[in-house]
């Protein structure tokens, strides 16, 4: 899991190719810096992004945002399987949890980035630890 923070005012579609290129999945030997699928929501349907997974040869699974689709393109159309999309809830989840467990994460009152990302760190290791124990 890698955690990048931004201002509230960008939207979060610019921030994509930083989250991905922080990406290290450890494995035996040399860590891999590239997943098999993106799993995302229609926020992140944008020709760039599709562009940028399709050179990685990154699977894409987005679906089309209906906003984007003013005038419909003609060819191919993209990629979206539900079934491997219904995944994503674990993403939602996870966000759910840090909102109700962590309130002072939710509304934002630290000015220094180190000081949220510290606070985030801690939420994400306080979430993985109580899953740890409930398997005990």
């Amino acid at each position: 899991m890698t955690i990048q923070i931004a201002s509230g005012k960008t939207h979060d579609r610019q921030h994509f190719v930083e989250v991905m290129e922080s990406i290290k999945v450890k494995t035996t030997g040399k860590p891999r810096t590239r997943p098999l699928e993106v799993l995302a929501d229609s926020a992140y349907d944008d020709r760039q992004i599709r562009k940028y997974l399709r050179q990685r040869a990154i699977k894409s699974n987005i679906p089309v945002n209906i906003r984007n689709q003013k005038n419909p393109k003609r060819g191919r159309p993209t990629r979206f399987e539900y079934d491997s999309y219904r995944k994503r809830g674990t993403i939602e989840r996870f966000f759910a949890w840090l909102k109700m467990g962590f309130r002072r994460i939710t509304s934002r009152y630290e000015r220094l980035n180190v000081v949220f990302k510290g606070l985030l760190d801690i939420a994400c290791f306080m979430l993985c630890w109580k899953k740890i124990q409930e398997t005990f």
